[in-house]
């Protein structure tokens, strides 16, 4: 059968059987894929360990009808031992792997979504910045991946200049006052600052911001990814927002 090698994030797990696991992975050129690995739940499995959520891996698979069957993983990035140890990392982690399994599709490359992905889980693992901070600017940048950018300067509605002090979920974020609907949120200017370095990646700015405005930005972070998810992201609720 043909075979195929590739680094990929392992995003979820499930159990088949007595001893094998359905592993489904984001690869870096495949996009999500479903494989199966044969014996990882015995105690003696050559790679077990390697092929839990959040752990970046190079695996060699061959091609099955329904499921790929996983016949080698090598470790690439070894980020789930320090993410592990903090719980504000971990469950922001499970956000993001949830999410991105959400807005991949199997089969399709998504090397923006792997790339992004990889970094967050790093940015995690080093514990640089807030997890809630990595955690808010990995998803308005995977829902911008996704074809879901958010405004947080110009009106959504009519593109006028902004900053704009309104904020409408549905309308796509940032709104001018003559386009504001009823039902718009109007956050502080500091929590605009804050989101638009989230998603420019202005992290001297983000760290630098108040743990109010933090809080605030998460809010509306989640949302409007849950606006977008047709399902939800049920590991949203666990996840500790700044007070």
């Amino acid at each position: 059968m043909p075979t195929y090698r590739e680094a990929a994030v392992v995003l979820r797990t499930h159990k088949l059987g007595e001893a094998d696991r359905i592993v489904t992975l984001l690869t870096r050129g495949r996009g999500r894929v479903r494989a199966v690995a044969r014996g990882v739940r015995r105690t003696k499995s050559r790679f077990g360990a390697r092929l839990e959520p959040g752990m970046v891996v190079d695996v060699q698979c061959y091609e099955g009808r329904n499921l790929d069957t996983i016949t080698q993983a090598d470790v690439l990035a070894t980020y789930g031992e320090a993410i592990a140890r903090d719980y504000p990392a971990f469950t922001a982690a499970n956000v993001m792997l949830e999410t991105c399994e959400q807005l991949t599709d199997e089969g399709q490359p998504a090397p923006q979504h792997f790339r992004l992905l990889a970094g967050g889980l790093a940015s995690l693992a080093s514990g640089e910045h807030d997890p809630r901070l990595v955690l808010d600017s990995y998803l308005v940048r995977a829902l911008a991946i996704a074809g879901w950018r958010a405004s947080f300067s110009d009106c959504a509605r009519c593109g006028m200049s902004g900053p704009h002090r309104a904020f409408h979920v549905p309308s796509g974020g940032s709104v001018c006052p003559v386009c504001r609907p009823p039902g718009s949120s109007a956050p502080a200017p500091e929590t605009l600052e804050l989101l638009r370095a989230l998603f420019g990646g202005d992290w001297q700015v983000a760290d630098a911001s108040q743990r109010r405005h933090r809080s605030e930005a998460s809010g509306l972070v989640a949302a409007y990814l849950q606006w977008h998810m047709e399902r939800g992201v049920r590991s949203l609720r666990h996840v500790e927002r700044t007070p």
